[in-house]
């Protein structure tokens, strides 16, 4: 039976870029991929339009993947953002740099990217085999067997796992990889959603569906502690808070809720001003048009839908005119304004979670490499290795950049 150089487990982009990688090394490459085509979940991300990279520096690409972020120096230094563009680019995709750095196709559609992988893996003559699923992956002597559920079989002397995390499980991102990683004697640390919405308590925040509210500072108190989130657009859902900032800080806020429980978010509709600046301006301004309402007047600090909840909680008569607003009322509404509280308590599924947090521990992994330190000869790329990173491009490139190491170290 044929024997391949190189065997790489997944068509996602990490999975494309390490066969591509291989291939390129001369090497006899053979992709296997779960689902009919390569890229499936790639073909979804940012609204199908695919967030490819960011423009960030390489402290910003390693702040962004927490405490132990500095694992992936090697891999964004052989296969750094710009290589990744300079891909793109040479495989006649532009690309356009949006909000925050942000890359993306010019075509705005994931799908181009999806067609660049195509294209080149035709060229570079690797292997496809479509509709494989991986049931059993073991070692006999220097050669591994890779079984499928159907009783296909490949023999591959080196083996590149790049299956992806658990979410988008439609996408065949059902943890197979992690399965057979602890097979083979890897440690898998806790499996956490990120990009994921989080679940609020306050009833009244599931009425108002669909609100923006844009610029606003974030806090979250527990314990005693602080944490400032970065300023941006808070969207309110029927079940609790989404938008940018929840997204990309979500796998730390849940890991907070394991540990302490519910978490009181604040949010602060005037960041931009100081709360005893915020103070002065509200006794001016009562002042000034004592006879208007305060319903009316709040359109200048608020949502219009949220006027009514936000004085409901705080039991205030919207019809009031200023000058009837007492000195308590009127600090509860300079308090409301910079820091109104609502409770966190936990997230939607898993499956509705952009990444997956959590995997096949770093510890176990050679960042130079890529390889097991435990098996030698299997390597592993992408959203499989523990930990998440923010949004913005940025795991898209941890996948490109370690599928390209994973590559290039198994064709050595």
């Amino acid at each position: 039976m044929k024997i391949y150089d190189i065997a790489v487990i997944g068509a996602g982009p990490a999975g494309c870029m390490a066969a591509i990688q291989g291939a390129q090394q001369g090497k006899n490459v053979i992709l296997l991929e779960k689902n009919d085509q390569i890229g499936y979940k790639l073909s979804l991300t940012a609204n199908r339009r695919c967030n490819l990279t960011n423009t960030a520096t390489m402290d910003v690409f390693l702040e962004k993947f927490g405490r132990r972020g500095s694992f992936y120096r090697d891999a964004f230094s052989k296969f750094s953002n710009q290589d990744l563009m300079n891909f793109f680019k040479t495989h006649d995709l532009e690309l356009t740099e949006e909000q925050e750095g942000r890359i993306f196709p010019i075509t705005e559609k994931a799908r181009s990217v999806v067609e660049v992988l195509e294209k080149v893996l035709n060229e570079e003559k690797v292997k496809l085999i479509s509709n494989f699923r991986l049931k059993h992956l073991n070692k006999i002597s220097h050669v591994f067997k890779l079984a499928s559920t159907k009783g296909e079989l490949v023999n591959a002397y080196k083996v590149i796992i790049a299956t992806g995390g658990v979410t988008y499980g439609f996408t065949g991102s059902t943890g197979d990889g992690l399965t057979i990683a602890k097979f083979l004697g890897h440690n898998i640390t806790d499996l956490k959603p990120g990009g994921v919405p989080l679940l609020v308590r306050e009833e009244w925040i599931h009425q108002l569906k669909g609100v923006t509210l844009e610029n606003v500072g974030l806090t979250i108190r527990h314990s005693g502690k602080k944490i400032d989130l970065p300023r941006g657009n808070l969207l309110l859902t029927h079940f609790g808070v989404s938008g940018p900032i929840i997204l990309d800080m979500s796998h730390v806020i849940v890991g907070l809720m394991e540990k302490h429980g519910d978490l009181k978010l604040y949010i602060d509709f005037k960041p931009e001003i100081r709360k005893d600046a915020l103070g002065i301006m509200l006794m001016e301004d009562f002042q000034e048009h004592p006879k208007k309402s305060l319903k009316n007047y709040l359109k200048h600090h608020l949502p219009n839908n949220l006027i009514i909840p936000i004085l409901n909680t705080q039991s205030i008569d919207p019809q009031k005119k200023l000058n009837q607003i007492t000195k308590k009322e009127r600090l509860q509404l300079q308090d409301v304004l910079k820091s109104l509280p609502i409770t966190l308590y936990g997230h939607l599924p898993m499956d509705k979670a952009m990444v997956t947090c959590g995997g096949v521990s770093k510890r176990e992994i050679d960042p130079q490499t890529m390889e097991s330190k435990l098996v030698k000869g299997l390597y592993f790329a992408g959203e499989i290795i523990s930990g998440c990173g923010g949004r913005g491009g940025y795991n898209l490139q941890q996948a490109f950049s370690t599928g390209y190491v994973a590559g290039v170290s198994a064709a050595k």
